[in-house]
């Protein structure tokens, strides 16, 4: 496999050559070539097709071998690490019957991203998905191409990194429909071959299937995706929001207190600072504000939705705009993270949503965060975490249906809910010792007797093993801003290991009068005259207990 600089490069030079590729097609008088889908001052797309001659040049399985060819692309995100300072989780959407039975009305359309780039850099993201999954899932595989293959590094200043994220989303965006430039000419060919003004069930046999058809391509070129993007660099957080998506900072202080901070605002008729954007453009704002949603959807930012960028004259609330109102420009926020203890959430608009119905909009952040900050002193690993704190979202939702009360009447459905959990220098508890976390398994082997006794055993038996703290070559640590040094050790124990000697250091206490582990000099013990060397572990108190239940009768 490729490098990932030099993979990059060689997806940027696609890119460029596809889009010079195109440039030949377009006539010098600026018009259309015959295959070309052009976009007109007020963002009408129309199709100068040829007639006949592209009629019988678009083949009619257009749409499956386009999907073909798309799920045999090897993703661009292959040869990033993940971040394992984070977690995720996620829950279907659900509507509910009055038996209180949920079903999936839809497919999931949302969709995530945790990487860990170079530099310290790490990117973070949550996409909802509208009208299918297609945009969420794109955007999920291109953007990390666009920022953690060589674009971003330890020098960049505020400035370059604000640059970065909004040439990305610019380019991820043009992207996304240039994949759906041959759907969009396939549907205005189809588009020109009905008869205008007639009936569809008028039409005859063959035009019925040509309806059907395109009936088809608009369902895959339509839908979008709003976004919420975190990256870390330099011990800065910048946070790229675009629509509905929430991001939470969580600040832990001494006493246990969370100081719960939300990093910008949803981008919705109810944003005076999106109103005023609006406005500016030539719409009004109090009808945009009364309407609520815009084409369907209650955000003002969004990715792809061809429809309101390019045909958005067609749309009565913005037939005004004097350019593209809709926008996938990001908000972009900048905290820094010296001296934070905490976390950081991500949410998609479901899981917002769904907190609030059931509970009310106002203490929604306070309550997620208690929800999160619950799971990660009980769970044993953040992805655990992230999932049943999800899951606990899910059955207060529920719950709150199941009820009948107030909140009652707005829970009948929740969308597809996501959650990405981010620690920042946040001590996590000792795990419990489990094979399937990392953690080491200390045997023991009772000694053998032959006695027979019937009666069973009045006393437990237990070696009580030290709780492990570090692990260097496990997976219980506790996480830091930058994968470094654990802020929190266990309470009884310290195992460390180092490679730059070739004995292994231990410390360890435990409650008692006397240590499990007999104290060992640096030197290697040395056998004794039978060839056998001093035992690592006092089983002392344990032979006690054995001697005492299974005596000599």
């Amino acid at each position: 496999m490729a490098p990932r600089r030099q993979r990059h490069r060689s997806v940027c030079c696609v890119i460029r050559s596809r889009r010079k590729w195109k440039r030949r097609l377009r006539p010098a008088d600026g018009g259309t070539a015959a295959c070309a889908v052009s976009y007109g001052a007020g963002g009408s797309g129309s199709a100068d097709c040829g007639g006949a001659a592209l009629r019988s040049a678009v083949p009619l399985k257009m749409a499956q071998r386009r999907s073909l060819m798309h799920s045999q692309q090897q993703s661009w995100t292959d040869d990033l690490p993940l971040c394992h300072l984070s977690g995720v989780g996620a829950v279907a959407n659900s509507v509910y019957g009055p038996d209180g039975k949920s079903t999936q009305a839809h497919p999931n359309e949302d969709g995530h991203f945790r990487f860990r780039g170079e530099d310290g850099c790490y990117l973070y993201g949550v996409f909802n998905g509208f009208e299918g999954s297609a945009v969420a899932n794109f955007v999920s595989q291109r953007l990390p191409a666009e920022l953690l293959l060589g674009q971003l590094n330890a020098s960049h200043s505020d400035a370059d990194v604000r640059r970065l994220l909004l040439q990305a989303f610019d380019v991820v965006e043009k992207s996304y429909f240039e994949t759906i430039d041959d759907a969009l000419a396939e549907k205005a060919n189809l588009q020109s071959q009905l008869p205008e003004g007639v009936p569809m069930h008028q039409l005859s046999p063959q035009n019925q299937k040509l309806l059907e058809k395109l009936d088809m391509l608009k369902q895959e070129v339509s839908g979008g995706a709003t976004a919420v993007v975190a990256l870390i660099l330099n011990h800065k957080l910048y946070v790229a929001n675009v629509g509905t998506n929430r991001a939470l900072l969580c600040r832990s202080s001494s006493d246990g207190q969370n100081q719960v901070m939300e990093i910008g605002r949803a981008h919705t008729t109810d944003n005076e600072d999106e109103l005023l954007r609006l406005s500016q453009l030539g719409l009004d704002s109090s009808r945009l504000r009364q309407a609520g949603l815009v084409a369907g959807q209650s955000s003002t930012r969004r990715i792809g939705d061809y429809r309101v960028k390019f045909n958005y004259t067609d749309i009565e609330l913005l037939s005004t705009a004097k350019s593209k109102p809709i926008i996938a420009e990001p908000e972009i926020h900048v905290q820094s993270l010296e001296g934070v203890n905490g976390f950081l959430l991500l949410m998609s608009e479901g899981l917002i949503k769904a907190l609030e119905a059931a509970h009310g909009p106002e203490q929604a952040n306070q309550e997620i965060v208690a929800i999160v900050a619950a799971e990660l002193a009980q769970q044993n690993s953040l992805e655990q975490a992230a999932q049943c704190a999800v899951e606990r979202v899910r059955r207060l939702h529920h719950d709150a249906f199941a009820s009948g009360r107030q909140r009652g009447p707005h829970c009948s459905r929740h969308e597809d809910m996501t959650l990405v959990v981010r620690t920042l220098s946040y001590a996590l508890p000792d795990s419990a010792l489990t094979p399937t976390q990392g953690g080491r398994i200390y045997p023991v082997s009772v000694p053998y007797s032959n006695s027979q006794s019937t009666s069973k055993t009045s006393v437990t038996l237990s070696l009580v093993m030290p709780s492990q703290g570090t692990l260097t070559n496990g997976t219980n640590t506790a996480s830091t801003l930058d994968g470094g040094t654990p802020t929190g050790q266990s309470p009884t124990a310290t195992l460390q290991s180092t490679n730059t000697n070739t004995h292994t250091q231990s410390s360890s206490s435990s409650s008692g009068d006397g240590s499990l582990f007999r104290q060992r000099g640096r030197q290697a013990a040395q056998p004794d005259e039978t060839g056998r060397v001093p035992p690592y572990v006092d089983f002392t108190q344990f032979y006690k207990l054995w001697g005492g239940e299974h005596c000599e009768s």
